[in-house]
């Protein structure tokens, strides 16, 4: 038998016969079946090991009509949240036994989201994932066709498609209350850009609780969440700064900080500054950002278990229109003070 396994990958078969077990039980070792009793397990695993044994993916699917592969596509990975969101799907499909291809593109438009969609197809996916951060990501997945198993992730408002998303909104609504409830006047907002549906969200909490404390509202001042372009929107009022500002991510949120101390404007006792995200560098910024920490990886595992019901049973497995929201905490730390 060793000469004719030189010639050819070793099968199934062949790991059933060095380890003196059946058919049968190699595959259910394979598949993790818990009827299998430990020492038979280990036999399987040792030839497995022994002969190099690789499971033939493309004769499994065209038994189960399963590749056991899902498709993301994602734009925006060099910024924290998208990449997280990223991390947390790929996790929890792993969790449940599915590979994840991925399709990461640099400008979203409908043209390129389609191509995504067609490569995507041809791997024969068995359902995809679209992280949607941008109204124009959510505008081309509603647009895709129905009948592929698709969940959008922080999407907005993606047509028929199930919806994943932290409560960008009761986010941004904790932290400008937190700031309010330390008795600050008013809270300044560095939004992200404009065509973002999570700086949308967090601009939409801090105006809608500012309002209803009968707060004044003042002019947003945006940023691209770089920390450059916090740093900038800072220097428009660094030497004379509002005592609180809630500003749409981390790592905008440095650049202010950095701006503020260039300006001899000491952090919290001159000016609160609460960010949104809750990187893990915020805690060791100068001084420990006071944030709001999204939960990315219940948004990988809500994404999924969506998906999985649409694969095994259809659109009939969620409630239309299916959005499962992530609520998000608030972390305080000492970027924020008391106003005295």
């Amino acid at each position: 038998m060793a000469t004719e396994l030189t010639q050819r990958s070793p099968v199934m078969a062949d790991v059933a016969r060095v380890a003196g077990v059946s058919h049968q039980t190699v595959s259910r070792v394979l598949n993790d079946h818990p009827n299998v009793r430990a020492t038979t397990r280990e036999r399987v695993l040792a030839a497995i090991e022994q002969l190099g044994y690789r499971r033939n993916l493309s004769a499994r699917a065209l038994v189960t009509r399963r590749t056991n592969t899902l498709g993301v596509v994602a734009s925006g990975t060099t910024l924290y949240g998208p990449a997280s969101t990223l991390f947390g799907i790929e996790q929890a499909a792993r969790a449940a036994g599915y590979f994840v291809s991925i399709v990461s593109l640099e400008r979203i438009t409908r043209e390129s989201v389609d191509e995504a969609f067609t490569y995507l197809l041809e791997q024969a996916v068995d359902g995809m994932i679209v992280i949607a951060p941008q109204r124009s990501t959510a505008a081309a997945v509603a647009a895709l066709p129905v009948e592929v198993p698709i969940v959008a992730v922080q999407g907005g408002e993606a047509g028929a498609r199930p919806v994943v998303a932290v409560d960008q909104v009761d986010g941004a609504a904790q932290a400008t209350q937190h700031l309010l409830d330390l008795g600050h006047h008013t809270v300044q907002h560095i939004a992200g850009p404009v065509d973002w549906l999570e700086a949308d969200g967090r601009l939409h909490g801090w105006r809608a609780t500012l309002e209803r404390a009968g707060a004044p509202v003042p002019e947003v001042i945006r940023g691209d969440w770089s920390p450059r372009s916090g740093y900038e929107a800072a220097r428009r009022f660094a030497a004379d700064p509002p005592s609180a500002i809630f500003v749409a991510n981390d790592q905008m949120a440095l650049g202010v900080l950095r701006a503020l101390h260039e300006a001899g404007q000491r952090v919290p006792e001159d000016v609160s500054v609460v960010g949104f995200d809750d990187m893990p560098e915020a805690e060791f910024f100068t001084p420990p950002l006071t944030t709001v920490r999204q939960d990315f990886t219940a948004v990988g595992r809500a994404s999924i278990d969506l998906l999985l019901g649409l694969i095994d049973h259809g659109a009939a497995a969620v409630e239309a229109p299916a959005r499962h929201t992530v609520a998000p905490n608030l972390i305080v730390r000492h970027s924020t003070t008391r106003r005295t």
